[in-house]
């Protein structure tokens, strides 16, 4: 039983984590990354005029993979939102 669950838990990891990567966008011929908590910190982070989604695979990983320590720091710190289009 204790194998089932494992096999179950690492296959819905690896489904998210095939999906779950944010992606930069090119918009009015300006690319615009990807931001999170520490590139608000650190770079200009979310610009004015653009509209950002949360990726929702990316908190979620964050969140089962929480032991690992640089998994968090990665989506949260610089992958937690994606730029999607004009406001």
């Amino acid at each position: 039983m204790k194998r089932r669950i494992i096999s179950v838990v690492v296959s819905i990891a690896l489904v998210f984590m095939l999906t779950a990567c944010g992606s930069n966008k090119v918009i009015n011929g300006k690319e615009y990354k990807t931001v999170g908590v520490l590139s608000e910190l650190i770079d200009e982070g979310k610009q004015p005029g653009i509209k950002y989604e949360i990726i929702w695979g990316n908190v979620i990983l964050g969140i089962i993979l929480v032991e690992t320590i640089v998994a968090p720091i990665y989506f949260f710190g610089f992958s937690c939102a994606e730029p999607v289009g004009l406001k």
